[in-house]
């Protein structure tokens, strides 16, 4: 028997209404969903971005946010945050601040994106089932790639709008 994932559907406020297997999220039908991404700076000042695996679906190859993924039915926001950083990269004991909320809409789903940053310079160890690796990025390095196809369109919108604001704050 198939193992379902079921994830909350939101209003934009983020306010649970109900609930949805993940192929209805993604069936381009676009119910609002609830995801976590993760900006992980290390005391440098440099950003940790992770390798996109050839076999996804979405954007194989390319390097995206640190930690991304889906908040499950009954999951608070945190508790997803922290579980998929364990999950992708075994980082658990960060402090993460909230940056913000938005929507984001594909060709076949519509996203609450709940967006974090933190400051780490603990052991990273990417899930070779999830990830294709990782490193962090000197910032200049990342603003010379800005528009090269090497990044997924997600994290170079994400960056430009919230990211680089982190960045001139420091």
């Amino acid at each position: 028997m198939e193992n379902v994932e079921w994830f909350p559907l939101v209003d934009e406020a983020g306010k649970t209404i109900g609930k949805a297997t993940r192929r209805q999220c993604h069936n381009g039908s676009k119910p609002l969903h609830p995801v976590v991404h993760l900006h992980v700076f290390n005391s440098s000042g440099e950003l940790y971005l992770q390798k996109r695996p050839m076999h996804k679906d979405i954007q194989p190859g390319r390097w995206d946010t640190a930690v991304g993924g889906h908040v499950d039915y009954g999951e608070t926001i945190e508790e997803a945050l922290r579980r998929e950083a364990a999950e992708e990269l075994s980082i658990t004991a960060f402090h993460p601040v909230f940056i913000s909320r938005y929507i984001f809409e594909s060709s076949i789903e519509k996203e609450l994106v709940n967006t974090f940053y933190t400051y780490y310079d603990g052991p990273i160890s990417p899930n070779p089932d999830e990830l294709d690796g990782g490193r962090f990025w000197p910032i200049a390095e990342i603003e010379a790639a800005l528009d090269k196809k090497l990044f997924t369109p997600n994290f170079e919108n994400e960056y430009r709008q919230v990211v680089r604001v982190i960045i001139q704050e420091r």
